[in-house]
């Protein structure tokens, strides 16, 4: 393999050009066997990608966004999300898109039996860790908590933690620490031959990673990507930090609340610029709050 320039795998503009291309669809299938355990007879076979921008039921209602979605051999929906920025409310976040997904191709119409919705995944990769406990991979399904009874498996929501990972030789890692490696490119030339050695998919990421460092415009976009990210998650903290401040000010939870909402208002309609602003002058956040009409 080419020596390449060390590339994060995570800044979403690489990972969509590498996992996201029917060209290297045996990639991303396997990916999403080892994050979901299916193997031998239970594994996928062959997936479709499809390029969906969820529409929301009303105008007032949020649009849903799907990086990676796949529908598999066997009807299942799959989504991965690269996520780069530390969202607010991030668990209802993935919810929010797991049910526009579960919805988005067998909405039943009258006298259609619920039997014809097919099972969703939601694969999350966090470059930030969220979840208690040091495992870098967490599934959650509909569990009843005193027997664990499972009551479908329609929902299923992974969540890869990389900040949870842990430095292992190549031989003593699990196939979802061999995505982790490679994800974040902490692996030296060795490694890297090794690990191809092992698997053609491996190989054919190291590859398209090369590809995609040779072409100029694309790792221009991709430092800016990377740049955006930095600045987001930096003001994120700041954001934090000011939500505290202004709880104490206002009242804790309704301080906290109200300051979140225009964040992840601002957040999710991509003014980076307003909120920035929100984050620094006061008078600029009071008129963002009437602008959304955060109370």
């Amino acid at each position: 393999m080419a020596r390449r320039q060390k590339l994060n795998l995570t800044n979403d503009l690489l990972f969509k050009y590498i996992f996201g291309q029917d060209e290297r669809k045996r990639v991303t299938l396997e990916f999403i066997n080892d994050m979901t355990g299916r193997t031998g007879s239970r594994a996928f076979t062959d997936l479709q990608f499809r390029n969906v921008e969820l529409s929301p039921q009303r105008q007032t209602e949020k649009l849903g966004r799907l990086d990676i979605f796949a529908q598999m051999n066997d009807g299942t929906r799959a989504d991965i999300e690269m996520q780069v920025f530390n969202y607010l409310f991030f668990e209802q976040r993935t919810l929010f898109y797991w049910a526009q997904m579960y919805l988005h191709f067998d909405s039943l119409r009258a006298g259609q039996g619920y039997g014809r919705l097919k099972p969703a995944i939601a694969i999350n990769i966090l470059r930030h860790a969220i979840l208690p406990g040091d495992g870098l991979h967490a599934m959650y399904g509909l569990y009843n908590p005193e027997n664990m009874h499972r009551l479908t498996e329609d929902l299923e929501l992974h969540f890869l933690e990389l900040a949870k990972v842990k430095r292992k030789k190549v031989r003593e890692m699990s196939r979802v620490e061999r995505w982790c490696a490679i994800l974040l490119d902490n692996l030296d030339e060795e490694e890297k031959e090794e690990l191809a050695m092992m698997n053609v998919a491996y190989r054919d990421v190291f590859e398209a990673a090369d590809k995609f460092a040779q072409s100029d415009k694309e790792y221009q976009e991709y430092l800016a990507r990377e740049s955006a990210i930095l600045d987001y998650n930096t003001n994120f903290i700041e954001g934090q930090q000011l939500a505290k401040e202004e709880g104490k000010r206002q009242g804790e939870k309704r301080g906290e609340a109200r300051l979140a909402s225009l964040l992840e208002t601002l957040q999710d309609a991509g003014r980076m610029d307003d909120l920035s602003a929100a984050l620094r002058d006061m008078t600029r956040r009071e008129a963002l709050y009437q602008e959304f009409h955060i109370e």
